[in-house]
């Protein structure tokens, strides 16, 4: 089910229908690029209204409403305002690394067009925290939320250390930290998901977080064993972590059709939303629901959003999507949800909750 669009909002999708075509004739990350540039001369105007139905307190923030853009569209914290300028409740900008590092060669970044996904093997390409905070500050007393995603340096001698100065960095900034270990295209990453790495990774954030900081939350990937998930799930818990954002890109390859299929690197959108629904099952299974979810991955409509609501997810993310969707479409699937709430007589999107 989707919102029923009134005049204005036909209007944009079917501008963006129409640009579509000629927006596809440039080279992924050029045209990524271009949409920056853009944002970046974009007016700067107040916060647009959401709905207050659609309002919802995760790790002690109060969203204005449930639909995020994830980290990856905005590395370097250039458009935070923009974005939530159009319809997000937060944005989440990186992954920012400690020092600048130019990514893995191009071409890194590939659309399946008759698949509605990505592919990309970025590298973690940034301008390192330095400058990305430089940013942040001279927005730090603007409204909003905005959530800063951390990593590491590739050629880091020590990983675990890179998160630590990550969040003593950008803690003074961020509303919430996002520790990143779920990519797959910076080797090793996601051997931090193995439950003694992890518990040492998180015990040196918990160190490096500074008194009253901000919330922290960990992004993981959805290629993994039962056992991964449990032991992620006791050692989230018993670090205190404020929320599991469940699930970044896959390795896996379902069936695809596009020409780009066989390149390498992390896929997302349409594809993965089975993929990633289920890591969200699962882990909502063994947290008991003790911990937040944020969920990511193949989100791209008002139904999508709202089934990983009812799975258990109080926050959603997305990024592909708009792709294929459009600037306009995290506000189509808040007037979606709205009515999805109104069908089903929930009073609040909180009420909606793990109420699949």
């Amino acid at each position: 089910m989707t919102a029923r669009a009134c005049p204005a909002k036909r209007a944009s999708m079917s501008l963006y229908a129409a640009l579509r075509p000629l927006v596809f004739t440039l080279e992924a990350e050029r045209a990524h690029r271009a949409t920056i540039r853009a944002l970046r001369l974009r007016p700067r105007s107040g916060l647009p209204a959401s709905d207050p139905r659609l309002a919802i307190e995760v790790a002690g923030l109060r969203f204005p409403n449930p639909v995020g853009l994830a980290a990856g569209f905005d590395k370097d914290a250039q458009v935070p305002d923009a974005i939530l300028a159009l319809g997000f409740g937060f944005a989440e900008v990186g992954t920012l690394t400690p020092f600048p590092q130019p990514g893995n060669p191009r071409p890194r970044l590939f659309r399946l067009v008759d698949d509605r996904a990505v592919i990309n093997r970025m590298g973690f390409n940034n301008g390192g925290q330095a400058a990305a905070l430089e940013r942040l500050l001279r927005r730090n007393d603007r409204p909003g939320i905005v959530g800063v995603n951390i990593g590491a340096n590739k050629d880091a001698a020590d990983r675990i250390a890179d998160y630590a100065n990550g969040v003593r960095v950008m803690a003074g900034v961020a509303r919430y930290l996002t520790v990143n270990i779920s990519s797959p295209n910076t080797p090793g990453l996601r051997a931090l998901q193995d439950r003694g790495a992890l518990t040492a990774l998180l015990d040196a954030v918990t160190a490096a977080r500074p008194a009253g900081g901000p919330s922290v939350f960990l992004k993981v990937a959805p290629d993994l064993e039962p056992a991964d998930i449990d032991d992620i799930a006791e050692i989230a818990a018993a670090q205190r972590l404020d929320g599991l954002i469940v699930s970044n890109t896959t390795i896996s390859r379902p069936p695809l059709r596009s020409p780009h299929a066989g390149e390498g690197g992390g896929l997302s959108g349409a594809p993965l939303r089975d993929l990633a629904q289920q890591r969200l099952v699962d882990f909502r299974k063994a947290t008991g629901g003790a911990i937040p979810l944020i969920a990511a991955g193949g989100i791209a409509s008002a139904a999508d959003a709202y089934a990983r609501i009812r799975a258990g997810a109080s926050l959603v993310q997305l990024y592909s999507a708009l792709v294929y969707e459009g600037p306009g479409l995290a506000r189509r699937i808040n007037a979606g949800l709205v009515e999805l709430l109104d069908r089903d007589g929930f009073a609040t999107i909180g009420d909606a909750v793990g109420r699949g």
